[in-house]
This record gives structure tokens, sequence and C-alpha cells, in this order.
């Protein structure tokens, strides 16, 4: 299926922004904040991000961040937000690439893009998803929440994944798929933490150990598009 085929659960913080950029100059000057905000989280770290600073690298009044952004929490949140349709969209043109592609193989994809997003997308390393960091900065109280005020990050994350896989996960209960999907980006999440805190570019061991640990419990968790067991690509 290609991206104008797939339906994807739309992810969003209601009530966290000040106003949404309407006008191209906005939008522009809204992206032109959000990449200075990456490009300060590889310089400085989440801890030592200010919103002053922020605005000083988009070279933008600090008004007109706080026009956008209502402080440090929400232009966290929102990178976030950004990172993962980015990621959405990077994941679903190496799944039309590879295209069929089974449940093993859609790991091996999402892990190899996640990856592939830490080695080169400014920011990532810091936040991805969430804050990828062990501590919560100063001016952040629910980093657990950075994706949706109503949903943790990972169950946020595993309602767009499971749209997005389509027909490639089937499962009687949904519900449980979700589950399903929730654990093993908690699993993941903590082994590729180890991979990159071992090697600045991932150790490729535990990367691959990554992608076995998923496979391995998805087997055990769902089935397949034709009802059978989890098989290879």
């Amino acid at each position: 299926m290609s991206a104008d085929t797939r339906s994807h659960q739309a992810v969003g913080r209601p009530g966290a922004a000040r106003r949404r950029p309407v006008q191209q100059r906005s939008q522009e000057r809204c992206e032109r904040i959000l990449d200075a905000c990456a490009d300060l989280l590889d310089a400085v770290g989440a801890g030592a991000l200010t919103t002053k600073e922020v605005a000083h690298r988009a070279q933008v009044p600090i008004g007109t961040l706080y026009q956008f952004f209502s402080g440090k929490e929400d232009l966290l949140a929102a990178l976030a937000v950004r990172n993962l349709e980015l990621y959405l969209q990077r994941l679903d043109r190496r799944l039309f690439a590879e295209a069929p592609v089974g449940p093993a193989g859609f790991t091996d994809l999402a892990v190899d893009e996640f990856v592939a997003m830490k080695r080169a997308v400014p920011g990532f390393g810091q936040v991805d998803f969430g804050l990828a960091g062990a501590l919560v900065p100063a001016g952040v109280r629910d980093d657990r929440h950075l994706l949706d005020t109503d949903l943790d990050n990972n169950t946020a994350v595993a309602l767009r994944l499971q749209a997005l896989g389509g027909e490639v996960f089937t499962a009687s209960d949904p519900a449980a798929l979700t589950l399903g999907l929730r654990v093993a980006l908690e699993a993941a999440d903590a082994v590729l933490k180890l991979a990159f805190r071992s090697d600045p570019d991932g150790d490729p061991a535990l990367i691959a150990e990554c992608k076995r640990l998923v496979r391995c419990y998805l087997a055990d968790q769902l089935t397949g598009p034709v009802g059978g067991p989890l098989t290879p690509r």
C-alpha cells in the first residue's frame, strides 16, 4: 500500500500550542524555531535548552516564539510531533519500496529507520518521540505525554504504527494488538538507548538484538496477515 491509501491516526496535544500558523510566512517562522530548537539540543542538551536561546538562534523575537509555543515543554512537544511525522513518512517510503512486507520485515525496517534518524536528524538524539534522556529537564512537567495529552508517548506511536502497518498485522482484538506494539516499543526503546549509549552511531550488535527481541516477542503475541505465525519478510 502507498502512503495515499493508508489512514494514519492523528497525534497532537489539544490546547497546548498558543496558535497554529496558517499563513506561509508564519509556518516558515514556526519551522525555523523548531529547527533552531533541534540544533540547540545537539549543542547543549535538553536540560540546558532555553526558549530565549532558541529564539536567538532562530533570529526571531522571543515574543514571536511565544506566539506559537507556550513554553519549553510545548516547544519540545512540537518537535517530538514533527519527528514522529517525519519518521512515519520515511518508514512509509521504505515499506513501499520493499513491498510486500510481513510483520518481521516491518519490524526490521521500523528499527532501521529509527536508527537512521538517530544518526542523521538534528536533535533526534535528545528528543525523538519523547525525551531520550533519563532526566526530565526543568520546565517540562509531563514528559510522558509530549505527543498527546491523553496518551503516553509509546501508546501514541503504537497507534500510528498500527495504522501504518494496515494488513501487515492482524489480531482478533485490536486493543491487544495496540498493547503488544506498545510493549514492543518499550523494549526496543530500552535496547536502542543502550546501543547509542555504547556507541555514538549505535552498536550494531545491540541493534541486531533489538530486532531479534521485537520479532520474537511479536511472534508470540501477534499473527501474520493470513492468520498464521509471524514469518520472515
